[in-house]
């Protein structure tokens, strides 16, 4: 038989399997001789007390026969020659999984991507780091892939009631990714990793018939009155298609230029803005593990952490966490400083970083309302142009340490810190808003008071961190997925403001295909 099964067991008896196996014979009252296998549902780590557990929750086969996990596979058809055809604009999670549901059903994709396939824009990602020279096509938030691709690939997400996270989780791992995402609390493909996957799922969909393209980039809507039939690219050409997938990120600001120079409806979102923290990780390992030193048990993973205080009626968080990680540069443009973070899926890199942000609604830029519906989009732009200034150039970053950024002090030296570009000992209350400022100084007192250790000068904080959503939202109907004012448009992902993250971007992505499928196909 095969019965559900859980379990609470040290980490030193984690990866043990017939410790695992004896467990679950004991706690069914048998010999282990009668468990011939187990699955694993799911894997957490109780950390709450000082004696530290490992929670599992295992599917045990008793009496029986073991089978290994049953491996979901795409059935994609041959879409060479099919009757429909869809522009995707866009090639991250959105995009990619929208396409391949499309081929499920046997339509055809044309994904456009402005970017380079990962491979080529490595080399860009490079020489943004050594020589502070950005690319604005080709970047860490644009290319294939999108901004998860070398931003961490972190597959957490609390988008429960938005689709199937299993189903995309295993199409993940169908392309290539470990099976322990399937059962993790918190599963992480990691950012050396992921452009391989990515490029599965690019060559699945293109040998299947689906068109993949790079370095084309959406200038033009085609419009006949009310109805989209098309799209225009920097170099002329014109691709038409039976409907128009916008999946562009959250970074696309030329395309929210061009939503509004040409009247078609966008609304001002609200977003979180704030800056990049970064601690030794052994620090941090010591606070979460209870540690009386600072070396972590070889059978514990470094430690992560999730922090949230309301503070002048902001919320005040911690976002996208890494572990054993890297601040990257995620600026778009030149003259435009924007930080982010990544983990290698080792996470075995020195420090701990996490964004610390609050959130920005349009109450609290009045000077920004001019911009109408831009307005969220304006104030971004501007405080990542302030500390491009601040950090004196070619990406360096204003950073300060942790106590002295709280009692508004300069920092006569600034800790190692893992971003590449370099830092520059800035008063970050120089470069944030009061509001803002204020509310992440009294939020990193609140978060030492819960994480005994953590309100230090060994952190450093690193200005911006501005990307942690899209500032504007491209309306659509509830149930067709289609924007209000254009027939066949449909806006999706994160850029849109349906996600936030690559497994909910993945999610709207085939929400936006089945859409699209039961207008075209009735199904």
């Amino acid at each position: 038989m095969q019965k559900k099964i859980t379990l609470r067991v040290l980490p030193s008896e984690a990866e043990n399997d017939d410790a695992l196996k004896s467990y679950i014979a004991a706690s069914e009252g048998i010999a282990s001789t009668r468990v011939s296998g187990y699955h694993i549902l799911k894997r957490s780590i109780d950390a709450r007390s000082r004696q530290i557990w490992i929670n599992f929750t295992l599917r045990a086969f008793i009496d029986e026969p073991y089978l290994y996990r049953a491996k979901h596979e795409l059935q994609l058809k041959d879409v060479s020659r099919a009757e429909k055809k869809i522009i995707i604009v866009g090639a991250g999670p959105a995009g990619l999984f929208a396409a391949l549901h499309l081929i499920e059903n046997g339509i055809q994709p044309v994904l456009l991507e402005r970017g380079k396939d990962v491979r080529a824009r490595r080399r860009d990602l490079a020489l943004l780091n050594k020589e502070g020279i950005v690319n604005p096509e080709s970047n860490y938030c644009f290319g294939e892939g999108g901004a998860g691709t070398y931003s961490d690939g972190k597959l957490y997400t609390r988008s429960n009631k938005r689709g199937d996270i299993n189903r995309i989780l295993n199409v993940f791992v169908q392309f290539g990714a470990e099976e322990n995402i399937l059962y993790d609390a918190h599963p992480h493909i990691g950012t050396n990793k992921l452009p391989q996957i990515i490029t599965a799922m690019r060559h699945a969909i293109t040998d299947s018939g689906g068109i993949f393209l790079f370095e084309k980039k959406v200038i033009d809507f085609i419009t006949d009155r009310d109805i989209i039939t098309g799209v225009k690219t920097s170099d002329n050409n014109i691709f038409k298609g039976d409907a128009v997938i916008v999946a562009t990120g959250h970074s696309a600001r030329d395309i929210f230029h061009l939503l509004h120079d040409k009247q078609i409806k966008i609304e001002a979102k609200s977003f979180a803005l704030g800056v990049r923290i970064e601690h030794p990780q052994p620090l941090i390992d010591k606070i979460q593990y209870h540690q009386l030193t600072s070396h972590r048990a070889i059978y514990l993973p470094p430690a992560s952490y999730s922090l949230v205080e309301q503070v002048n009626e902001h919320g005040v968080f911690s976002f996208c966490m890494c572990p054993g990680g890297i601040i990257a540069p995620a600026a778009t443009n030149p003259g435009e400083l924007v930080v982010n973070g990544w983990s290698p899926s080792k996470r075995n890199n020195p420090f701990a970083n996490s964004g610390m942000v609050v959130n920005v609604e349009e109450k609290d830029i009045p000077a920004f309302r001019k911009y109408g519906t831009l307005a969220m989009m304006y104030f971004q732009q501007s405080i990542e142009q302030k500390a491009y200034n601040a950090g004196g150039g070619k990406f360096a970053a204003p950073a300060q340490r942790m106590v002295d950024f709280s009692e508004k002090k300069s920092s006569s030296s600034l800790p190692d810190c893992s971003y590449l570009p370099g830092v520059h000992a800035s008063l970050l209350n120089e470069v944030l808003p009061t509001f803002i400022y204020q509310a992440l100084g009294k939020g990193f007192k609140k978060f030492g008071e819960k994480m005994r250790g953590y309100y230090t000068n060994e952190a450093i904080v690193v200005a911006t961190e501005s990307r942690t959503s899209s500032p504007v939202r491209i309306p659509r109907d509830n149930i067709s997925l289609t924007h209000p004012q254009i027939k066949n448009l449909y806006p999706c992902g994160e850029g849109a403001g349906y996600a936030g993250g690559i497994v909910s971007a993945a999610m709207d992505g085939e929400n936006v295909a089945r859409a699209i499928e039961a207008a075209l196909l009735k199904i």
